[in-house]
């Protein structure tokens, strides 16, 4: 079984989107700024983990293959 959507005339179906867009609470700069400068803290901060991690396995895998050898 098919649905079939509802067509509309572009001209109402830009004033719905207008109408859609007037309900959107935008942040305000500083909202902005702050989200920003936190994705970048945080980002830094899970490089520098993901870092030590792998140096850490990869000291451990060398010390695992020097028994071996």
């Amino acid at each position: 079984m098919s649905r079939l959507m509802a067509k509309s005339n572009p001209f109402t179906f830009l004033q719905q989107v207008r109408s859609e867009t007037l309900k959107v609470s935008w942040p305000s700069r500083r909202e902005t700024m702050i989200t920003t400068v936190t994705v970048f803290v945080m980002a830094i901060v899970a490089a520098l983990f993901f870092l030590a991690v792998d140096q850490i396995l990869a000291e451990a895998v060398r010390l695992l293959l020097a028994i071996g050898s």
